[in-house]
């Protein structure tokens, strides 16, 4: 079997088997490029403390350690700052030569909403072992905002590969001088490089921060709420940020980044000596993302930051993050932003989509 991360119609075929199944059953409209879509059950148990399970099972650990449970049927507001895990409805049964990683969803990081997948015998957050067979759980942190959530809705995302399929540097390079990656210079290092943009071709605005208190995003109301009421501008004309400690920003790369068909992308943190601050690695990049043959010339990251202990100069052009690219197995028969929902393609500085401007 050809090695790499498993496109729409080889996920399909794992539903058909078995391997991935669901109550209620997986909807189409799950099921992207190269990953689907995870639901929420329908109980929230409010946990002491965020765990890895090891040795054992996540049920046993939320006994341990439960303070309140939660009906999420008819929607429940999940606090700021609170832990909870929430059983998933979809369930895994993998044959022993596959292996999957989970990530939070594109709007679900914007919100700064911290979500990882955690299993039985986990050892890792989001890493899910070959031959995994049992249930799945999200763990959920709001940040910045209350949310109010419901059974059915979507937080993460789930992809599958077979063996390891990352591009090494080389590998990346002459990808890159095939068929173009990045708008300007490629920085190869352990993956794709890409900057901060804090000198705007139009403008002074630069990026958000979120304001420290603020109501309850309900995450089903798209294009809802004002902005302003929810995060604060940030306007520079100096090509340099401070950030503060504990503040949340969303930002935007200089760079715009193409995924071409056969391949699908994860975003990473840079290195932790590049400075006091942690851009959030919430992101898979589907095949076709910001590519022409999906209707894209080129996407720009929309970087997700969140500053650690101390003040922190941020600088026009400095490398925040990378991409790290991995093989398809095959080339998928649907490509993000052709013919789907794809609330990103083609975007710029962009909130998530509860906010309008």
């Amino acid at each position: 079997m050809t090695v790499g991360v498993l496109p729409v119609q080889q996920l399909k075929h794992l539903i058909a088997s078995g391997a991935i199944t669901a109550d209620p059953a997986i909807l189409p409209d799950q099921i992207q490029p190269a990953s689907v879509d995870l639901r929420l059950g329908t109980i929230a148990y409010r946990v002491r403390a965020s765990f890895l399970v090891g040795q054992g099972t996540v049920a046993h650990r939320i006994a341990e350690f439960e303070m309140h449970r939660i009906d999420l049927t008819a929607g429940a507001v999940l606090e700021k700052g609170c832990v909870y895990v929430i059983p998933l409805m979809e369930h895994l049964d993998l044959p022993s030569d596959i292996t999957a990683v989970a990530n939070a969803k594109s709007s679900t990081g914007r919100l700064d909403l911290l979500t990882r997948c955690i299993t039985d015998g986990g050892v890792e957050f989001d890493r899910i072992t070959a031959g995994y067979k049992g249930p799945l759980y999200a763990e959920v942190c709001p940040k910045s905002f209350s949310v109010l959530v419901r059974a059915g809705q979507r937080l993460n995302q789930i992809r599958f590969r077979r063996g390891q399929a990352a591009l090494d540097d080389t590998a990346l390079e002459m990808l890159h001088k095939s068929e173009p990656l990045v708008s300007g210079k490629a920085v190869i290092s352990g993956g794709l490089g890409f900057s901060v943009d804090l000198r705007p071709s139009a403008g002074d605005l630069v990026g958000y921060r979120a304001k420290p208190h603020t109501g309850v995003v309900d995450i089903a109301k798209i294009g809802y709420y004002p902005a302003s009421e929810f995060w604060e501008e940030i306007r520079t004309t100096s090509g340099r940020i401070i950030l503060d400690p504990g503040a949340f920003y969303i930002l935007v790369s200089c760079e715009a980044v193409t995924i071409p068909p056969d391949y699908a992308a994860e975003m990473a943190p840079y290195l932790a000596m590049a400075g006091e601050f942690r851009v959030h690695y919430a992101g898979f990049f589907d095949p076709g993302f910001g590519h022409a043959s999906a209707g894209g010339a080129g996407s720009r990251g929309v970087l997700e930051v969140r500053c650690h202990e101390a003040p922190f100069v941020l600088e026009h052009g400095q490398v925040v993050g990378r991409l790290v690219y991995e093989k398809m197995a095959a080339r998928p028969d649907t490509l993000y932003g052709a013919g789907i929902a794809s609330n990103y393609q083609g975007q710029g500085l962009k909130l998530a989509k509860q906010f309008r401007s």
